[in-house]
């Protein structure tokens, strides 16, 4: 099998609080090979955005990477002295963030914004750098690129700001494109646009690109690969056809009945019960098990490890071969 473009073995990070610390990841780890699609679902607070964030140095001040590995194409990240992680941050790996607002700096124009990744590092000269932000703006479906390059953020819609957020991210070509929540407080029709776009110039530039996420609907339209993670673990991990043929993980289940469906009028919406709890101890029991109602004494004193339960269908559960009995 080739070697993944990118591998995360068995991340732990922690932020420190003034009382006491968050377990934000625990033993964390997947692989992404080139050209594929990732989609990491959870509900806020489970860890998925702190996953690929601390995995690329992006990580705040209180938080520490306690163990493991996250290796870009063979070369460990977490090792590599911030210089040398700035020289693949922004090059070979991009990222488009949550909120493109507070990520565009606004009393820069947009153009000069683009053409900043590619001259911080030396990908072109300024004169090409001016030459291809037109080009991708007019890829990114700007009009009249040459004048709106002149602009601010602010001048532009929500959906716009995106599609520079996704312009600056590809500025250098990158082989892996991290894109975190970027349909988030996006109407639903600029959601389709923003991911239609992603999904053309994906195949256009054969990259490989992870999805973090909440809305399953996202994530199983545009992603090979599903992850499904709560309380920084991954719970369930599949090929996006075999997730959307079979959830096994109470977890999974629960989220994608929660879900309102288009065509399914009528239809209640079955939450999960509880709410998702910061992990302030070193975990050493299942995270969802006091939510779940499949839930056994050995879930609330044995932590279930992340097994094979079919061909590329991974699962972290005690009970994942009754669930399945049950569900049919």
């Amino acid at each position: 099998m080739n070697t993944p473009l990118l591998e995360i073995d068995n991340l732990h990070v922690k932020f420190a609080r003034s009382e006491d610390e968050v377990h934000a990841v625990n033993g964390v780890s997947f692989t992404v090979h080139a050209n594929e699609t990732l989609g990491i679902v959870g509900e806020s607070g489970s860890g998925k955005s702190v996953t690929l964030m601390s995995s690329i140095g992006l990580l705040r001040e209180n938080g520490k990477i306690t163990s493991g590995t996250a290796k870009f194409q063979g070369q460990d990240l977490l090792k590599l002295r911030p210089k040398q992680l700035e020289d693949i941050r922004g090059r070979d790996i991009g990222v488009i963030f949550q909120d493109p607002m507070t990520s565009l700096n606004p009393i820069m124009r947009i153009g000069d914004q683009i053409m900043e990744a590619m001259l911080a590092h030396q990908y072109c000269t300024r004169k090409e750098a001016y030459e291809r932000t037109l080009q991708l703006m007019h890829e990114i479906g700007i009009p009249d690129p040459k004048t709106r390059m002149k602009n601010y953020p602010h001048e532009f819609s929500g959906g716009m700001r995106q599609r520079i957020m996704i312009a600056i991210a590809l500025a250098c070509e990158p082989q892996l494109l991290i894109a975190d929540e970027p349909t988030t407080a996006l109407d639903v029709t600029v959601q389709m646009q923003i991911l239609a776009l992603l999904q053309e110039l994906r195949h256009r530039r054969g990259m490989s690109v992870v999805m973090v996420t909440h809305d399953f609907g996202v994530a199983t339209n545009f992603c090979d690969k599903i992850i499904v993670m709560y309380g920084g673990q991954i719970m369930e991990a599949a090929r996006t056809d075999d997730f959307i043929r079979q959830s096994v993980h109470p977890y999974s289940i629960g989220l994608k009945r929660s879900i309102i469906e288009v065509g399914h009028r009528g239809k209640a919406i079955v939450p999960i019960p509880g709410a998702a709890k910061a992990i302030t101890e070193s975990p050493c029991s299942c995270p969802f098990a006091p939510r779940c109602t499949f839930a056994s004494e050995r879930c609330h004193r044995e932590m279930p490890m992340l097994r094979d339960f079919e061909k590329d269908h991974q699962i972290a559960c005690h009970h994942a071969e009754e669930v399945v009995a049950l569900a049919n």
